[in-house]
C-alpha cells in the first residue's frame, strides 16, 4: 500500500463534517477506529503487532527483545477540529518508509518498531502526551487516574469504555530498554523550512513550555439592573490579562496564548461569578519563559484588584527545556546528506511531542516535513505531497542508516 493510499484511508476517520477538522479524541469511537487502522496496517505487513499497558500500539518487524531497536512513529489524536498532518503523518510515513526499505531489498540488523502513542494532544482530558509520559513514567497511575474530562467522565472510565485496563497502566522501563533510537517524523509547526526552502529538517530541542490556570473569582449578578460602579465582574480582569500576555510574550521574543475559557454561570444575562482561563505559554529558554509568565502573572493580579476580583493561579503541567540527543542528531543529519551534499537545517520548536517526553529515557530525535503555511491545529493545516513524499524517503534513509546491514 502506498503512502497516498494509506493516506486517503485514514483521511475520513474522525473528521467533522461541519468543520472539516478532526475530533479523534482519546478512548473515543473515532480514536478506535484510528487504532483499528493502525492495526490492520500491521497485520497487512506480517509485523507483530501489540497493544501495551498504557493503550499505545506498537507494530514490530524482528523481535524486540532483542533489544537496541529503532523506533518510529507518532501519534493519531488530534486537537479540537485539528489538522489531518499533525501526529498522523508521522505514523503513515513510518509504515511507507518500512514499505520503501523492504522495496530496497534491506537487511535489517536491529529490530524496527511502529508506535502509535495514545492521547498526545490532551484535548479531552487536559494533559499531553498521556501515553508516553505513563510509559515513561513521567505521570503516575494515581495522576492518571484523577484525570478527567469536560463532561466529568474519568480516564480509568473512558478507558473501560473502550475495553481497556485502567487498572494496568504505569511505567514501562522494560519496554523502554529495548529501544535504542527513537526518530519521530512531523509535520512543522511554523514556517522556518519554508522560508529556508527546505522540505525536512533536523530538531535541535523542544522549548520549555507549560499551562497555568487562571482563575477570576467575582459576583455574579443581573447584568441588565446592576450599575456599572457596583459591578465584581471577572470578565474584565480576565480580558485586560489576555492583553497583557500578548505584551509580555513580544517583549520578550516568546509566545503566550489564552486559549481556553469557562464561564460561570455563562448567561447571556448575567455577570459572570467565575471566570476561568488556561494560559500557554512557551519561549527557546526557561529564564525567558519565567519572564513571560511571572510578567502576565503581575499584570493579571493587578487588574483583579482594580476590579474588586479574586485571583487564583494554578500550573497545571510543565514540561522543561528538551535537548535532543546531539550524536543521534548529527547521524540523522549525516545520513541525510550523505550521497547529496544536502543541507540539513537544524530548528528548534516550540511545540511539544512524545518524542520529548521519551528523551530523557531513549536517544531521540525528530524530523520535520515543510509546511508551507505554518499553520497547525487547524483543518487549514498542510503540506504538499511532494514534500510528504520526501518525508517517507528521508525517514527511510534515517531507518536504512540505522537500524540496516
Amino acid at each position: 500500500m502506498t503512502f497516498h493510499s494509506m493516506w486517503a484511508e485514514l483521511l475520513p476517520l474522525g473528521r467533522s463534517s461541519a468543520s472539516g477538522g478532526y475530533r479523534r479524541f482519546a478512548w473515543t469511537p473515532a480514536d478506535t477506529e484510528c487504532r483499528a487502522w493502525f492495526e490492520q496496517q500491521a497485520r497487512d505487513r506480517g509485523l507483530a503487532y501489540e497493544l501495551d499497558r498504557n493503550g499505545n500500539q506498537w507494530a514490530w518487524l524482528g523481535d524486540p527483545a532483542e533489544g537496541n531497536a529503532v523506533v518510529t512513529g507518532s501519534h493519531l489524536d488530534s486537537v479540537p477540529d485539528g489538522g489531518a498532518f499533525d501526529g498522523p503523518l508521522g505514523v503513515v510515513s513510518a509504515f511507507a518508509a518500512l514499505d520503501e526499505l523492504r522495496h530496497r531489498g534491506a537487511r535489517f540488523a536491529r529490530p524496527v518498531g511502529i508506535v502509535n502513542f495514545g492521547d498526545e494532544e490532551g484535548a479531552r482530558f487536559g494533559l499531553a502526551c498521556v501515553g508516553s509520559r505513563l510509559t515513561a513514567g513521567a505521570l503516575t497511575p494515581e495522576q492518571a487516574h484523577r484525570l478527567t474530562d469536560g463532561d466529568g467522565v474519568t480516564l480509568p472510565r473512558a478507558m473501560e469504555a473502550a475495553g481497556h485496563d485502567p487498572d494496568a497502566i504505569g511505567a514501562d522501563p522494560e519496554r523502554l530498554a529495548r529501544i535504542g533510537a527513537f526518530v519521530e517524523l512531523h509535520v512543522e509547526q511554523g514556517r522556518a523550512l519554508d522560508l529556508s526552502g527546505d522540505r525536512i529538517g533536523v530538531a535541535s530541542a523542544i522549548w520549555p513550555h507549560g499551562r497555568w490556570r487562571f482563575d477570576f473569582r467575582g459576583e455574579a449578578n443581573h447584568a441588565g439592573t446592576t450599575r456599572l460602579d457596583d459591578r465584581r465582574d471577572p470578565m474584565l480582569g480576565y480580558a485586560e490579562t489576555v492583553l497583557a500576555a500578548r505584551r509580555e510574550a513580544r517583549l520578550a521574543g516568546a509566545v503566550a496564548t489564552f486559549g481556553k475559557i469557562a464561564v460561570e454561570p455563562n448567561g447571556v444575562n448575567a455577570i459572570p461569578s467565575l471566570v476561568r482561563g488556561w494560559l500557554d505559554s512557551r519561549a527557546a529558554d526557561q529564564e525567558t519563559l519565567d519572564t513571560v509568565v511571572t510578567g502576565v502573572e503581575k499584570a493579571a493580579r493587578e487588574h483583579a484588584a482594580a476590579h474588586g476580583v479574586d485571583l487564583d493561579v494554578v500550573c497545571e503541567s510543565f514540561t522543561p527545556v528538551v535537548e535532543f540527543d546531539h550524536a543521534l542528531r548529527d547521524e540523522l543529519a549525516r545520513i541525510l546528506g550523505k550521497d547529496t551534499a544536502l543541507r540539513v537545517p537544524v530548528l528548534g520548536t516550540g511545540a511539544g511531542h512524545d518524542a520529548g517526553i521519551l528523551s530523557g529515557r531513549v536517544p531521540t530525535a525528530m524530523l520535520f516535513v515543510r509546511n508551507p503555511t505554518g499553520v497547525s491545529h487547524s483543518p487549514a493545516e498542510y503540506a504538499a505531497e511532494d514534500d510528504c513524499v520526501a518525508g517517507v524517503l528521508a525517514l527511510a534513509d534515517v531507518l536504512e542508516g540505522l537500524a540496516c546491514r
